[in-house]
């Protein structure tokens, strides 16, 4: 259930002179306008200038090192860009737009293994349908010429290009037809038809020729299997990928790793539910072939959203294993969380991986006992905006090339480079890009907190108020992020509905928590919640609070909590098993681990994480569940929620709502329309926001 997870029911409501509309159910007593609830227009200009400043997308440097391709935020739409690496500042664009005001955008790019040519997806020049665009970049005399065309002449979804070893051909995701965004984070379509059977959409690897025009792909995959992630054999002549039967937002959980000869039918080659061993019934993610074809290397985990990558690296020979027998582990214990792998050579792999509260690159041996060695370990967020913590870079791996930013620094680009010491700062890396030069923070600077609970360490973030002053005492509110396998990372700006930093610039501490059950210490760390949710995690945080409150002017009696997803469940559970919350507001939880089981879209999650069906073991599934212990409530709670979540239905907030009000426990309960469990209408975002902070202003008002 990631932050950035039905019974059915269904409200309509017309609210007139409002754009944007959503729902609200109101319990007594109704809420009336605090002392310190702030003004609209200074939480909208808040969020204006939380991510003040140049955008960034994803980033690739040529594979000979000798230029990079980015995406960047022109005005309102984003634009294709060419930089020489010596000199990052000589930038030439690059789209297939006459006009630069056209309505249109661009993203995800991905260099061929000449450097000579680029693939893009876009809807330029009119907007509309994505397609894959090849870019051939020449020039003399210094100057960069650029000549675009059109691929592709799609007609559904289409993403993640990436050219063949060889050259010759370009494959990519494709769901022909697509009438919404692949995944689960999108909002679902109204339930109609045969429920499970109707109007499926098959996410699929199509593969057109490198020098195609304006064609209509042809899916290589078969229609059968919904693939999540693939990468090309050095041969050019298959695919690695992770698949699963439809539908695809939910079947993930069981993927199995396939390879495929182009023109050939798919061989499973590891199935983790059907494997022994400690990989049994776990997640599978970032395949990669190794250079000789002999190989491939994964991650594989206890993971609890597609996109949220994070475990232990895994080997098994490229044929399979005889018996699906378990690949081997090559980082057991390892006390961080690698999210995804790059061949260096046949016997080294580059991991990039959570660490605490850094990212880091390392490079692992494949044979032997030597340890990994650090490349950088940098206090902020990696990427180059393909997966989590994925890196470009060159041919060779001596430069790696990705946007760094942290709660300190806005996003640019850097280069790290593996020959030399390790890098312990961000100040250590190669600078590229300075589009953020000068923009400063609107929120108070921030720590990383660590302390210890039960025989675990933990680390959260502690965000201080802006205009702190040591001399007053301020309120706390706890922000628990969602997943559960997932982390609170430093990084620029506000990141969904509920956001620490915008907290923090509006006068409040903020505590973001990585409890026992996120990423950053190792696997045995994020397992250490199955069967047991809102109980240690729950502790942690707690123990979280209270490092705060001993050292910091805190006032204890004005100590909010709030959460998304995995976050809105802990928020809903925790005011059932203590007072220590004045006030809380509950994104898109779930109150009833049992009904929840049979009304949400995802439901292949949860068999990790609680050993077995709600239908076989309901005891395991009722010790979590926030409405069975809903009488010991006394907290005033908000709940918020799309109408259209498949991750965590509507139904859910809308039983704890309805138990709370039954119980006379000040609670209120708004639904949003046409959402789903991440949030797209801005309004929307700007509502929750508003809301929550009337909210924990009305229940913890200032001078209590």
């Amino acid at each position: 259930m990631s932050g950035w997870m039905k019974r059915s029911y269904f409200w309509s409501c017309r609210v007139a002179g409002m754009v944007s509309v959503a729902c609200s159910l109101i319990a007594q007593p109704v809420m009336t306008a605090a002392q310190d609830k702030p003004a609209k227009s200074q939480v909208e200009e808040v969020l204006k200038e939380l991510n003040r400043g140049h955008g960034l997308g994803p980033v690739a440097v040529s594979p000979d090192g000798s230029m990079m391709a980015f995406v960047q935020r022109v005005k309102d739409r984003w634009q294709v860009a060419l930089a020489p690496m010596k000199d990052p500042a000589k930038m030439t664009r690059v789209t297939a737009s006459k006009k630069d005001d056209a309505p249109c955008g661009e993203s995800m790019v991905a260099w061929a293994p000449d450097s000579r040519r680029l693939a893009f997806v876009g809807n330029c020049p009119g907007g509309g349908q994505d397609d894959v665009f090849v870019a051939s970049i020449g020039g003399d005399s210094g100057k960069t010429k650029v000549d675009v065309q059109r691929l592709t002449e799609a007609k559904g979804e289409v993403g993640f290009p990436e050219f063949s070893p060889d050259g010759s051909k370009i494959a990519f995701l494709y769901v022909a037809g697509a009438t919404r965004a692949a995944g689960a984070l999108a909002a679902m379509k109204p339930p109609a038809g045969v429920i499970g059977e109707d109007g499926i959409e098959i996410q699929q690897v199509a593969v057109v020729d490198a020098t195609a025009h304006a064609i209509v792909p042809v899916p290589a995959t078969p229609g059968q299997l919904h693939v999540y992630e693939f990468d090309w054999s050095p041969d050019s002549k298959s695919l690695a990928y992770v698949a699963a039967n439809p539908p695809g937002e939910n079947n993930w959980w069981v993927a199995k790793l396939y390879t495929q000869a182009l023109g050939a039918a798919p061989k499973s080659i590891f199935a983790p539910a059907e494997a022994t061993g400690p990989m049994h019934g776990l997640q599978i993610a970032v395949p990669r072939w190794s250079p000789d074809g002999n190989s491939i290397a994964f991650i594989g985990g206890l993971m609890s959203d597609q996109g949220s990558t994070g475990g232990d690296v895994w080997l098994l020979p490229s044929a399979g294993l005889p018996n699906n027998g378990g690949p081997r582990n090559l980082t057991p214990g390892r006390a961080a969380s690698p999210a995804w792998i790059s061949w260096g050579d046949d016997t080294h792999l580059f991991v990039s991986e959570l660490a605490g509260g850094n990212s880091r690159l390392v490079r692992l041996p494949t044979e032997g006992t030597a340890a990994a060695e650090p490349v950088f370990s940098v206090p902020g967020t990696i990427g180059d905006g393909r997966f989590q913590l994925s890196l470009s870079s060159t041919k060779d791996h001596s430069t790696f090339v990705f946007h760094v930013t942290s709660f300190d620094h806005p996003v640019e680009i850097y280069a790290a480079h593996t020959s030399g010491p390790p890098v312990t700062e961000v100040s250590g890396l190669q600078q590229l890009t300075h589009f953020n030069d000068g923009v400063e923070r609107i929120w108070g600077k921030t720590e990383s907190l660590e302390w210890k609970n039960d025989e675990f360490n933990v680390q959260g973030w502690l965000h201080f108020p802006k205009n702190y002053d040591p001399g007053k005492r301020y309120p706390l509110i706890v922000l628990v992020h969602g997943g559960p396998a997932a982390a609170a990372q430093s990084a620029w700006g506000g990141r969904g509905s509920l956001s620490g930093t915008a907290f923090s610039a509006l006068g409040y501490f903020v505590l973001e928590p990585n409890p026992r059950g996120s990423y950053g210490q190792g696997e045995a760390f994020t397992a250490a919640n199955r069967k047991d949710f809102g109980y240690g995690d729950l502790r942690d945080i707690l123990a979280g609070v209270d490092a705060v409150t001993q050292k910091y002017p805190v006032d204890p009696k004005r100590v909010g909590l709030t959460g998304w997803s995995y976050g809105g469940f802990m928020t809903m559970f925790a005011v059932t098993q203590t007072d220590r919350f004045k006030a809380a507001v509950a994104g898109a939880g779930i109150s009833d681990w049992k009904s929840y089981y049979g009304e949400n879209s995802i439901d292949q999650w949860m068999m990790p994480y609680f050993g077995a069906s709600v239908y076989e073991d309901p005891e395991v599934y009722a010790k979590s569940s926030a409405i069975d212990f809903i009488r010991k409530v006394h907290t005033p709670t908000l709940a918020v929620v799309g109408d259209r979540d498949g991750e965590c239905p509507a139904p859910q907030s809308f039983e704890f709502w309805h138990a709370l009000r039954d119980q006379r426990v000040p609670t209120q309960l708004v639904v949003y329309p046409n959402e789903g469990h991440g949030f797209v209408n801005p309004e929307h975002r700007t509502d929750v926001l508003m809301r929550a902070l009337g909210w924990f202003a009305k229940y913890m008002p200032a001078g209590e």
